[in-house]
């Protein structure tokens, strides 16, 4: 793979085979990843607190469902 210098980023380099742009800064893939993660994880977060809410609602609906049947008795 022969590489050229990308003009104003020391850090990546531009793969003349596949034309690809590559990041060769290790420190900077290594935070990129940290904020994937980080971001992973906070949808993972987001979306457990939803599940949590719909499954409230639905017994908060069920218990309204019984008292309305026991108030009818």
């Amino acid at each position: 793979m022969s590489k050229l210098r990308v003009e104003g980023f020391s850090g990546l380099v531009r793969d003349t085979n596949s034309n690809a742009i590559v990041n060769v800064n290790k420190s900077e893939f290594q935070l990129y990843m940290s904020r994937h993660k980080t971001r992973q994880k906070q949808g993972d977060e987001l979306r457990g607190a939803i599940k949590e809410i719909n499954t409230l609602k639905q017994e908060l609906f069920e218990i309204k469902r019984l008292i309305k049947e026991v108030i009818k008795k």
